[in-house]
């Protein structure tokens, strides 16, 4: 394998890494105050499923050289992540720890957007140049399905609910594709990933993203419009909000009590 070739499988392995590692933790804050115990349980296990996705591709980049696992996880400051900024975002006010106001809306949508994203990329991925690629797709994707089953089944029925449950939610809608604009992207690494043919192009995964999600929306009285997005503020290029910082502070405290340590 060429250095150019470990690079790009690093590069993308620690986009993929990132992305759920946050997700991850962003669900594990609903623990104990989502709307009902049902959720509590089905979340939360999602969130485990995500942060178990997350240690697969930290394990795959730490194979090709680019540090330990709990390095890549808990060692890397915020200017050197590449996750999206969608998936770093706060629930909502407060904390989990402190009076959390968090919005419920704000996360079925996320959610359920983040992982038809997630779905297309890992489809993609099982066609992958890269075979260690292909087979961590292959174990993500058997979890998958039911994730999208969970968030699409909230999704809808939200909407659908009354007028106030649809207001919020096409709120949600909005706020969600303030950040989407580098879900699909690859940032500056976009040409050395695609050249080694890793992955589909940023542009192909995301007109499927549209077409899946709209049809969704189609369903349920909404426009695929309603989709559109631009990229205002791109994570895969290390920039990111203070919601990264204080998410990895927390995330991180206790590696960094001693990081020679073997937890």
């Amino acid at each position: 394998m060429s250095q150019v070739a470990q690079d790009a499988i690093i590069t993308l392995a620690l986009q993929l890494a990132d992305d759920d590692f946050l997700f991850a933790y962003r669900g594990s804050e609903w623990l104990g105050i989502a709307p009902h115990i049902e959720e509590d349980v089905a979340s939360a296990s999602i969130s485990q499923n995500s942060m178990g996705h997350a240690a697969m591709f930290y394990e795959l980049a730490s194979e090709l050289g680019a540090g330990t696992v709990d390095e890549l996880a808990h060692g890397r400051k915020a200017t050197e992540r590449k996750n999206s900024i969608l998936v770093e975002r706060v629930n909502g006010p407060g904390s989990y720890m402190g009076q959390p106001a968090y919005d419920f809306a704000y996360a079925v949508v996320r959610n359920y957007f983040y992982t038809e994203a997630k779905k297309i990329k890992m489809d993609s991925l099982e066609n992958s140049a890269c075979e260690p690629l292909r087979e961590i797709a292959t174990k993500v994707n058997m979890e998958l399905h039911y994730h999208i089953f969970h968030w699409k089944t909230w999704f809808v029925a939200l909407i659908q609910a009354n007028d106030e449950a649809k207001v919020r939610m096409t709120t949600a809608i909005a706020r969600v594709m303030e950040d989407f604009g580098d879900l699909f992207s690859y940032g500056h690494d976009a040409a050395k990933i695609e050249a080694a043919q890793l992955i589909e192009t940023e542009e192909e995964l995301a007109a499927r993203f549209t077409e899946t999600v709209g049809h969704v929306l189609q369903s349920v009285g909404l426009n695929e419009d309603m989709l559109a997005y631009t990229c205002k503020q791109n994570g895969r290029n290390h920039i990111h909000t203070d919601d990264l910082t204080a998410a990895l502070a927390t995330l991180s405290e206790v590696y960094c009590t001693d990081v020679t340590a073997a937890w």
